[in-house]
Parts: structure tokens; C-alpha cells; sequence
């Protein structure tokens, strides 16, 4: 039986750091044990950052395209020459405009595997997106990855994707950079027992930051001294800072526009929220429990899976202010539950969502679908043996 490296392609809009998909599309090909594994990533939009840096540390041969429009289909020819002349095996692209281009150039160029990822439930009511998911990326890729078992449920239940294909794959970050040292707080001028709570994230309409705005003035009267820090660029940015003047606010909420300090920024935090309407598995839940932090989350898509409410953290409904200020008031007020919370959500980060579990699942997959691949009869291949560290 010959036994030979898997040539993998990840395909991405971008590598843009904001963007969990994104991340979780550079972790992946760059974590690949290359052992087993030849890894390829192509970015069919301009892309610069510290992803493009850590993928090519991590050995990835990447293929830039600088698409500058949805109409600019002459720009892929790089991509399929790539698939055609490397004999690309696997095929992995990530959300909606890659897992289209994945399927029809995949299936086009004889790609034997191909696999399609979807990071978050958000189309609702859109008809299109619903038939592109079941009829073109649901019957072209040999499996569809969902991010959570709800994801899961509704691409079956909603969308009709053959359960078959349909794969609940859970996501994993890597450990934590260690913290600088650098104080937060003083920096900002905190007082060093003020209570601070805090979020990470895009400021879109998905992530409801005004909730957790109107949650901080609800809990204005009891804890004068709070805190609030939102880092984070995005379209709301705006109509936010007009919400917190509005409510009488403004001086509690402190905008941080980009900040990379992730470290120092968690440890300045008493409680760390998301109030997102909803999500898939959000890297960032994962990044306060890795961190040992309480929290307060909304109970959609994916958060339960990571989450289990009153033992990891505190689960409310979302679009409800009140339910947060209450969740944020019960844990500001009891130290000793916030530890305990804490201790028990980086447990178990640390146990089942870390990025060298998340690798191994996708690894697994793509062996286990590749060996039934008419490619893999042809080559009689044989699945390596693992050489990770301690494997």
C-alpha cells in the first residue's frame, strides 16, 4: 500500500484577524502536521496582517488573488491552475462565497475531496442562500462542516442538506499569548477595585452591543464605578457612542477601537460578555474561558456546546438588557462565583476546544474521506502514521 502526503487547499475570502472563519481557516493549514500533510491557502481578496505572516512561518504555500469584485472571475484562473497542476486532493473552503467557488472549481479541476465550512447561522429568511447551501454547496462537497450542533440541525432541518454530509466539527483556538504585564487599567485611569466588564468583537448589528450598553446603564445606580470596555473598528461604532451619551453613559463606556493586547485586556476584566444575537462557535467565548474569566453569554448557536449555563457561565436570552444586567449584577456581586465559573470554563477550554483537537478532527476527516476517494483506490494509499509530539 503506498502511503503519501495529502495536498490540501484551504480556501478563504481574506485572512483578516477580526473574522473568526478567517482564523480559523489560518489555523488549520498552518497547524496541518506536515508529516502527513502538503498545505496550500489561497485569498481571493486583498489580504495583508499578521495571519499572512503566520502562514507563512507555518510553512503554507499561499496563493494571493486580489479579486477586486464578485464579477472578476478572470482572477481565479491562478486558483485553478493551482488545483490543476499541483493535483490538489482536498479541497477545505470557508463561508459562503468560498464553499461556491470550492465546490465548482473543485469539482471542475477533479479535485477528489471537497469540503465545505460554514461559521455562523445568519440567513434567516434568505431564500438564495438557502438553495446555493442545499443545492450547490450540499450536493458538491463531500461533507459540510457546521461549527455547532445547532448550525447542524438547521442545515438539515431548514435548509435540507443531506444529514449524511452534514458534520458538527467544533472549533479550537490556540493557547494564549502570555501576558506583557501591561495594566490596563491604569492606562485608562480605572480605579483598581472598580468593577469592568468587557467584550471582543466587530461592532456590527450582530454582536448587539447596544444591549450590553443598555445593561451597563441599568446597573448605573447600584455600581456607579463600572466600567465598560469595548475594543473593537466596525460599522455600529457610530450609533453606539450616540446610544451611551443618550443613556447618560458615555463616560462609563470606553471604546477602544483595534487593540491586539488581548492578554492584558481579559485580565483587566471582572466579567467578559457576549451579547451577540447569534453566533456559530465564537472564538472569542473560547479566548475568555482559555483566560479563566466569568461570563455572561446569550444562549444561541454554538455557545451552549461551549458553555454550560450556572457551571461554565451564566447563559441569557438574547435582545435582553434587563436579563444581562441581571446575570452582570449576580456575578459582580459574588467574587467567589466568579472564580469558581472561571476556573471551571478554562478547564474545560483547555480539555476540548484547543486548536491541536480542532487540527486532529479536520486531519481524521480528511484521511477518513480521502481513503474512500477513487484516487486513493488508484494510488493504493495508505493513511500515514501520525508523528505529532506525544501521538
Amino acid at each position: 500500500m503506498a502511503s503519501r502526503r495529502l495536498r490540501v487547499l484551504t480556501l478563504t475570502d481574506n485572512l483578516d484577524r477580526a473574522g473568526g472563519a478567517e482564523r480559523v481557516a489560518a489555523y488549520v493549514a498552518a497547524g496541518l502536521d506536515r508529516s502527513r500533510f502538503e498545505s496550500y491557502l489561497c485569498a481571493t481578496r486583498p489580504t495583508e496582517g499578521d495571519l499572512v505572516d503566520d502562514v507563512l512561518r507555518a510553512d503554507v504555500r499561499l496563493l494571493r488573488l486580489e479579486r477586486s469584485s464578485r464579477a472578476a472571475l478572470w482572477q481565479l484562473a491562478p486558483l485553478v491552475r493551482l488545483l490543476r497542476e499541483r493535483r490538489i486532493d482536498v479541497v477545505h473552503a470557508h463561508k459562503l462565497g468560498s464553499n461556491v467557488w470550492g465546490v465548482v472549481l473543485g469539482r471542475l479541476t477533479r479535485a477528489p475531496l471537497v469540503v465545505a465550512h460554514e461559521h455562523t447561522w445568519s440567513f434567516q429568511g434568505q431564500p438564495l442562500r438557502k438553495a446555493l447551501d442545499r443545492e450547490v454547496i450540499g450536493r458538491g462537497a463531500d461533507a459540510f462542516l457546521a461549527v455547532s450542533r445547532e448550525d447542524r440541525r438547521r442545515m438539515i432541518e431548514v435548509e435540507g442538506v443531506n444529514p449524511k454530509k452534514a458534520v458538527f466539527l467544533p472549533n479550537g483556538i490556540p493557547p494564549l499569548p502570555p501576558a506583557t504585564g501591561h495594566d490596563v487599567r491604569g492606562e485608562l485611569g480605572i480605579d483598581p477595585g472598580a468593577p469592568v466588564v468587557g467584550s471582543l468583537s466587530v461592532l456590527r448589528d450582530q454582536k448587539r452591543l447596544d444591549v450590553l450598553i443598555r445593561a451597563a446603564a441599568l446597573l448605573h445606580g447600584d455600581f456607579p464605578e463600572l466600567r465598560v470596555l469595548i475594543p473593537g473598528v466596525g460599522p455600529n461604532a457610530p450609533e453606539l457612542h450616540a446610544l451611551a451619551a443618550g443613556l447618560g453613559v458615555a463616560g462609563s463606556i470606553r471604546f477602544l477601537g483595534t487593540r491586539t493586547d488581548i492578554p492584558e485586556l481579559l485580565a483587566a476584566l471582572d466579567v467578559a460578555v457576549n451579547s451577540s444575537d447569534y453566533e456559530g462557535s465564537p472564538l472569542s467565548v473560547m479566548e475568555f474561558m482559555s483566560a479563566g474569566k466569568a461570563i455572561v453569554a446569550t444562549r444561541v448557536g454554538g455557545v451552549p456546546d461551549l458553555l454550560e449555563g450556572g457551571v461554565h457561565g451564566l447563559l441569557v436570552e438574547p435582545g435582553d438588557p434587563a436579563a444581562l444586567a441581571g446575570a452582570l449584577r449576580r456575578l459582580l456581586g459574588d467574587p467567589d462565583l466568579r472564580r469558581r465559573l472561571g476556573q471551571a470554563a478554562r478547564e474545560r477550554q483547555q480539555r476540548e476546544f484547543t486548536l491541536e483537537a480542532m487540527v486532529d478532527r479536520v486531519e481524521a476527516l480528511y484521511e477518513d474521506l480521502f481513503a474512500r476517494t477513487t484516487r486513493a483506490a488508484q494510488e493504493h494509499w495508505a493513511r500515514p502514521e501520525r508523528r505529532r509530539d506525544g501521538s
